[in-house]
This record gives structure tokens, sequence and C-alpha cells, in this order.
């Protein structure tokens, strides 16, 4: 293979813009696994010759589509939907589904893009795709959900399938949406297999799979602080979000003998100094799955709290941290007040909640970081097993998953720490996961031949 000549990472970089105009989140996530990688690959002639960075920055193919659906009134409502098929290197595409207003391409190419690291990291056969629509399911009746989930999938199910691309569920994507896009495969193709994650245990899900993003992401903050020689009992947490990745981190939390002290959502954040205990965090799934509330209510059930509109929860004295709602959540300037007020570790439970200026605050100050892409890989390593048992026509109890997670979210940290452990003894877990996601995807698009 031809020797070619080696870009820097800002020419790397500046091509990535010009090739993805308007997508700033995609730029974003390219450029801050760019910043490790190219270090990692200046003597490795193998990834240049074979523009293996630049091939992973370019998914496999990006299918758009329209969504027309009928709502209860009678009006014809229109959306747009996408599947990023980004990489199936190592495995079947696999990666979520997200019904947000805020769903763009750039959204979802950035989402599939770090999705392809995180399923490496997990050690587990499956590549990096994302999905989703900027309809918005809130508000809506369950015929509404249903009759959209039904259209959306009726152009989806020709592009995925159980070896192929498997979703799961993802913001404004629960058990619902999930059962009601299952049906409608179903429906069309005839078939009953594993094509989506997230399922019913009635027809094929997987205990623990709701607990397992935001459990998987308190085990690796738990792994992280045991190479200082600490636990998380009796330290404070500031955790944002209320949906399910960020009410079970709380849970986690506190079973560990910690103490949450914040949960948000994007009206605002709540605060509670004598602690989110279990009997609140159940109060708070009620309100958000069954109600579907505002975390304001929460002051009204619970005195001595205090609820603060339209801010996120970074100015909050805490030991450790939890960014759990979504993207770009937190900032540069919210990364040095978590600093200064005392914190030690971040553990992101959502992906990419912090903004490039936070990472490089974080890592400036050497401070337990976590990046999404290796912390909150849990709900991806249980939504692998689920597709094990549908394979297998299995179904594992929850014993052995708790172990699963537990095994896979220590080999995620151990793989951070043989590629981000410098000599000094420390552990820039971001340059870890991203130089053994990449290796990982690499290797085998090497293996390949240019495909």
């Amino acid at each position: 293979m031809a020797v070619v000549d080696h870009v820097d990472l800002e020419t790397f970089v500046g091509g990535v813009k010009k090739r993805n105009p308007g997508q700033p989140e995609f730029v974003q996530a390219v450029t801050e696994v760019a910043e490790d990688i190219f270090d990692f690959m200046a003597d490795k002639e193998q990834y240049h010759s074979a523009q293996i960075l630049r091939r992973i920055a370019e998914p496999d193919r990006v299918i758009s589509f329209r969504v027309c659906w009928q709502d209860d009134k009678g009006n014809i409502r229109v959306q747009r939907g996408w599947r990023i098929q980004n990489n199936n290197s190592i495995g079947p595409y696999k990666g979520g589904i997200r019904f947000h207003p805020s769903v763009t391409e750039s959204v979802l190419k950035f989402l599939a893009f770090e999705q392809t690291f995180k399923n490496a990291l997990t050690g587990l056969p499956m590549g990096g795709a994302k999905g989703g629509s900027n309809f918005n399911p809130k508000g809506k009746s369950d015929g509404e959900v249903m009759r959209f989930c039904q259209s959306l999938m009726t152009e989806l199910y020709r592009h995925i399938g159980a070896d192929i691309d498997v979703p799961a569920g993802d913001i404004g994507v629960g058990a619902r949406e999930i059962g009601y896009m299952f049906g409608q495969y179903k429906r069309i193709t005839g078939e009953f297999t594993g094509v989506l994650t997230g399922k019913g245990l009635e027809y094929g899900g997987s205990l623990i799979r709701t607990e397992a993003t935001g459990y998987g992401a308190v085990y690796f903050l738990q792994n992280m602080l045991a190479t200082k020689g600490m636990t998380l009992e009796g330290k404070t947490a500031v955790i944002s979000g209320s949906g399910n990745v960020a009410t079970h981190a709380a849970e986690k939390v506190t079973q560990l003998g910690g103490k949450v002290l914040t949960l948000s959502d994007s009206a605002g954040f709540i605060h509670d100094p004598d602690g989110i205990t279990q009997e609140k965090i159940d109060w708070v799934k009620d309100l958000k799955s069954k109600r579907r509330g505002r975390i304001s209510e929460y002051c009204d059930e619970f005195t001595g709290s205090s609820f603060t509109g339209g801010k996120t929860p970074w100015g909050v004295p805490c030991d450790v941290a939890l960014p759990c709602a979504t993207q770009n959540e937190l900032l540069g300037i919210d990364a040095e007040l978590l600093i200064a007020n005392g914190c030690i570790a971040v553990s992101e439970g959502a992906n990419m909640p912090t903004d490039l200026d936070g990472v490089h605050v974080f890592k400036k100050a050497r401070i337990l970081f976590a990046p999404g892409k290796a912390a909150n890989a849990g709900g991806v390593a249980v939504s692998g097993l689920e597709m094990s048992q549908n394979s297998a026509r299995i179904s594992w109890k929850e014993d052995e998953l708790q172990k699963l997670l537990l095994d896979i979210m220590a080999g995620i940290h151990s793989r951070c720490l043989e590629y981000g452990t410098d000599a000094t003894g420390h552990c820039d877990y971001v340059k870890g996961a991203n130089i053994a996601g990449f290796k990982k995807v690499a290797d085998a698009m090497l293996a390949y031949g240019v495909v």
C-alpha cells in the first residue's frame, strides 16, 4: 500500500468541517477523538496509509426519510426520520433511536460516531449506529405515538435486521415506543427476531436493561475511585437529568453509601440538602415515567428542597458529578466551578454531556473524568446481551446479568487504564477510551482491505 502524506490535526479537523457544514455536534465529537488518536497514530503508518480515521469519520450510510402520520384530530403530520449506520467492522450496527424536537442529522451522526467506539469498548461484537426523528412524544396520546411508530417502522424495517442493524431505545423512546415499533416490524416481515433491544420481558427483553446505563456509570465511577483507594461511601453527588439514566444512577449511588443532592430536567434543577433517598427516587420515577410531570413538583412533595429554574446543577458543591441529561449540558465554566468547589470525579451518564472546553478543563485539572463512551456503555452492553439471549432463544437470570454488567464495566475501565495511563500513574480516561475503541475498530478495518 502506498505511503501517504500525514496531515496534521488542524488540517484533518478542517477537512471534517468542510465536508460537514452546519453540523457542529458531529464536528465536536470527531475533534475530541482525533485530539487523542493523532498522537497514537504518529508512528503507525498502516493507519495513515489506509486513511482509517478519515473512513471512521465518514458514516457507511446516512438514511433520511419522511414519516407521515395522523393525529387524533385527523390532521396529517409530517416528521423526518434518520438512521445513521456509521461502522459495522466488528459486528452488526447497534445504537438507539431518539425522538426529540432537537434531533438533527448532526446530532445523530455524532451519536453514531461515539457509539462506534463505545460498542468496541464493551468487548461485544457490535458496530455503531444511531437513529431517530424530530417527533416529540410528550403530550401525545398512546394512539398518536403508535401511529407515528408504525409509520416510521414502515420505512425503517428495510434497513435493519438481527444481523444487520439492531436499534434500541434512547431519549423519548421507551418500552411503549419499542413495543409499537417491534409490533410493526413483525407485522410487515412476519418474523419474530431480535431486531430491536429494550423490548418487554414478555417478548424477548432482558432483565436489568432499564437500570444498566445508570448503574454502569456508577460502577465505572466506583472503579475510578478505587484506583485512589476511595469508595462512594459518604460522598456527595450532583446528578443532572431525571429520566431513566439519572434516576438509576442516583439509586446506585445511594445503595453504595453516597448522598445524591440534585436532579434536573429542561426547566431547571432541584437541590435537596437532606439527600435524595430511595423513597424520593421512586417518587421521581413515578413522576417522570407515569405522570410525565416536571421535576419542580419535587419541592411540593419534599420540604427542605429548592428548585432553580433555567439552570444546570453544577454550581452545587459536591464530591462527584454525573451528567445524565443530554449533550453539551456541562460547559467549560461549569467544569471550572465544579473543580473550585472540590469535585474529584466526573462520570458521564449521557452522550457527550461535557463540551470541548469542559473536557479540556477536566483534563488539565487531572481529576478522575470518565467520558460517556466508556462510562455509559452499560446500557448498550446489556442490549448486546439481550441480542445474545434472543439469538440463543434463552433468558438469563438477574444475578447473572448483574455480574456480567459489573465485569463489562470493569473490563472497559481496564482498557482505559491500558491506553490512558502516563508515566506518573495518572490516567486520562478520555484518551484511554478513544485509543482502545479506535484500535479495535481500526484493526478490523485493516483486515478487510479497502471496503
